[in-house]
C-alpha cells in the first residue's frame, strides 16, 4: 500500500521597501539590495566579516521575515553591518 503525504508551505514576500544601495569598493562599485531575501543571502553567504553587527543584522532580518520584528529595524541593522564591514551606503539609500 502506498501512502502519499502532501505538505504545503505557505510563503509570502516581506516588503523590503526602497532598495538599499551600498558602495562595496573604494572605486565606487555598488550593490543594490532589493529584497529582504537578498540581504539575508549576502549576510549569510557573501559577507566579508563575521562580527556582532552581521549577526545582529541576520537576527533582525530573520525576525522581520517571521513577522516578529520590523522591516525598518532589519534595514537599519543591515546598514550597520554594511558599515561595520567597511561598506558605505550610497546616496540613494534611505532607511
Amino acid at each position: 500500500m502506498l501512502f502519499e503525504t502532501r505538505h504545503f508551505v505557505l510563503m509570502f514576500e516581506v516588503n523590503w521597501g526602497k532598495p538599499l544601495v551600498i558602495a562595496v569598493t573604494t572605486e565606487g562599485d555598488t550593490k543594490k539590495i532589493s529584497t529582504i531575501e537578498h540581504a539575508q543571502y549576502l549576510l549569510s553567504r557573501k559577507w566579508p566579516v563575521d562580527d556582532v553587527a552581521r549577526r545582529n543584522a541576520l537576527s533582525a532580518i530573520d525576525d522581520a521575515m517571521e513577522c516578529m520584528g520590523s522591516v525598518t529595524s532589519a534595514r537599519v541593522a543591515f546598514l550597520q553591518a554594511a558599515q561595520s564591514a567597511g561598506f558605505q551606503p550610497a546616496a540613494a539609500s534611505f532607511t
